[in-house]
């Protein structure tokens, strides 16, 4: 006998049964259920928009269960790890199953909510994943003590190598204890860092010369206005960003470095200095950033207006945040420009509100649920905006927003509104 999921799949099911099963109202065991409104949430134009709200409200335990069960099929797991159907309560029991990829894993670190970093962090599949926690580290979420969580967690996995002393300076060995071989090697080698390394230059000119051509008297106007960062140029280095900065007693005069640099020294009285060397000298992300910064404040108006539009990832997370309006939207521009940077810069506090509004803009970028959810959660979105994009949110993410003390009253009134509304017609169904 066929199941119904199979007919389901073959479209042989008459549209009142069809309505049933996106209201999760079948006499079908749970497992086939929710594989059942998981294809309809995918594949259905019709009842997607039922199927997923049935989803966002179904039944904890019977959810809890098809998570941790191995056996669960792709589908239904990769649907419950993305950023967009995400019930937090659901984690653990994921981030444990076999079954979930790394893949999604990975995916989930790098855009996630803070519920999802901190369960992730907790979690024993992630703490042995340098993969996972790398990404993680990229997350905008991520506190600065969870910051330092990661990069516990990647120090206690990473690989030690031991290089004879015939291949690298005196201070080599005392760094190659703490740090991975790729970055050892790179940095004796002199590499440039990954992120130093320009992308392949294939914007086209006339998207460029189009934009310079609509905004030529904006940027006659502020053509000798330098780069100034919204929040300033060193947000970003900081505990829990991309570098770690020392405080002023922390600091390593020349003297120090010389004498941290001699293995005459004895262990116990140089141990420290060493590693604040060490860390300072092979913190090659905060370095990167720190030469994208000197490259951009060298640049007039039109020079980062081309970079925001050319630029690789680097250069367009800090051409975002220039106070220079123009700057700041042509890196909307940019055909380089993924999904997940501008899920990212939605969350941002630390960009012009005419970036939070020029997003939702752009038709590509309101079809993403999480870039949506992050532009209304972000208390620097323009009110209008916030409010015109409340009614796109699933049930789970209303019934958060109504409890954000962050956001504006009005948001979430309307949320809270929302939220009881959806509720209320689940209910009748």
């Amino acid at each position: 006998m066929a199941r119904m999921i199979d007919l389901i799949r073959a479209s042989a099911l008459p549209s009142n049964l069809m309505q049933a099963a996106a209201k999760g109202s079948l006499s079908v065991p749970a497992g086939e259920m929710i594989e059942i409104l998981v294809y309809l949430a995918n594949h259905n134009k019709v009842f997607a928009e039922q199927a997923k709200l049935t989803l966002a409200g179904w039944d904890e335990a019977l959810s809890q269960a098809a998570a941790a069960d191995p056996h669960t099929p792709k589908e239904v797991l990769d649907y419950m790890i993305s950023v967009q159907n995400l019930r937090p309560p659901l984690l653990p029991a994921l981030l444990d199953n076999p079954a979930v990829s790394e893949g999604s894993l990975i995916d989930l670190a790098a855009t996630g909510p803070r519920e999802a970093v901190e369960a992730m962090l907790n979690s024993g599949r992630v703490s042995r994943s340098a993969e996972i926690l790398h990404s993680l580290s990229s997350n905008s979420n991520v506190s600065g003590i969870q910051s330092a969580r990661i990069e516990t967690q990647l120090a206690s996995i990473a690989p030690k190598v031991s290089i004879p002393a015939s291949e690298t300076p005196a201070t080599v060995p005392l760094i190659a204890r703490s740090y991975p071989v790729t970055e050892i090697r790179e940095n004796l080698a002199g590499a440039p860092p990954e992120s130093e390394i320009s992308e392949p230059d294939d914007t086209p000119d006339e998207g460029l010369l189009a934009y310079l051509s609509d905004h030529a008297s904006e940027i006659s106007e502020q053509a000798e206005k330098p780069f100034q960062p919204i929040g300033g140029f060193y947000d970003d280095f900081v505990p829990g960003a991309d570098e770690f900065v020392p405080s002023a007693e922390e600091q390593p005069t020349e003297a120090t470095v010389e004498a941290e640099a001699s293995p005459a020294l004895a262990p116990e009285t140089s141990a420290t200095k060493r590693a604040a060397v060490a860390k300072k000298s092979f913190l090659g992300a905060g370095h990167e950033r720190g030469s994208a910064l000197q490259k951009i404040a060298k640049l007039d108006i039109k020079g980062r207006i081309q970079l925001a539009m050319k630029g690789n990832k680097e250069e367009r997370s800090l051409l975002i945040r220039d106070g220079t309006k123009v700057v700041a939207l042509a890196v909307l521009e940019s055909p380089k420009l993924s999904d997940s940077e501008v899920e990212r810069f939605a969350s941002q506090k630390n960009v012009l509100e005419a970036v939070l509004r020029g997003i939702p803009m752009k038709r590509r970028f309101v079809k993403h649920y999480g870039i949506v959810r992050n532009l209304v959660f972000n208390p620097r979105t323009p009110l209008d905006v916030s409010l015109g994009l409340v009614k796109h949110l699933l049930t789970q993410d209303l019934r958060h927003l109504s409890g954000n003390k962050e956001v504006s009253e009005t948001v979430r009134k309307l949320a809270t509104k929302m939220f009881k509304q959806k509720l209320s017609a689940n209910k009748k169904d």
